[in-house]
């Protein structure tokens, strides 16, 4: 269990941080930025929370303590020789999955693309949606950057999040009754 008794350590006053396992790394490094993105993530869902009924509720519960699982994988990086860690597994994927195809069964399929809005929770979860895209692309980045070992699973999970983010928006606007439907300009002239 972690225990924090002092909040600030002036560890980080020079632009490095600690990382799971005792390195220091500047503060602008690409591991540094996926662990602000998915922490940016978390805290939207924190704020949709503030709008679902209780299952939704719940379920976005479970999706937070997944996303601090993400920060935990990210911040030990993968090398030989290292100590075991907390690691996504493909089971947490599978359950996202489930999720969404339990949430996509009773909705009506699209005819039209649709715009992040609707009622206040709908809205709130597609904003998440677009932090949890951005999270992904700085996964995909740190992925790409050399001497960096990342755990695939944590994109694969990030990329399955934002469909369910996307697909209980749908849900929270009334099963796709709220969903506000894109109006292509059909005049450029007026």
């Amino acid at each position: 269990m972690v225990k924090l008794d002092k909040i600030y350590t002036r560890g980080g006053d020079h632009g490095e941080t600690s990382l799971g396992d005792g390195a220091r790394v500047a503060k602008s490094s690409a591991r540094i930025a996926a662990l602000g993105e998915v922490d940016e993530a978390n805290a939207a869902l924190g704020v949709a929370r503030l709008h679902m009924d209780a299952a939704a509720d719940a379920l976005l519960a479970r999706i937070q303590n997944d996303l601090f699982d993400i920060g935990a994988d990210l911040c030990v990086p993968i090398h030989e020789g290292a100590a075991p860690a907390l690691r996504i597994r493909q089971a947490q994927v599978e359950w996202l999955e489930t999720q969404i195809d339990q949430l996509n069964a009773g909705l009506t399929p699209l005819t039209s693309f649709i715009l992040p809005a609707g009622v206040p929770g709908a809205a709130f979860l597609h904003l998440a949606r677009t932090v949890v895209r951005r999270a992904e692309r700085v996964v995909v980045h740190l992925l790409e950057t050399p001497d960096e070992a990342v755990n695939r699973l944590v994109l694969v999970y990030l990329n399955r999040l934002s469909d369910l983010l996307f697909v209980l928006a749908r849900v929270v606007n009334g099963n796709g009754a709220e969903d506000v439907l894109w109006a292509p300009a059909r005049d450029a002239n007026g």
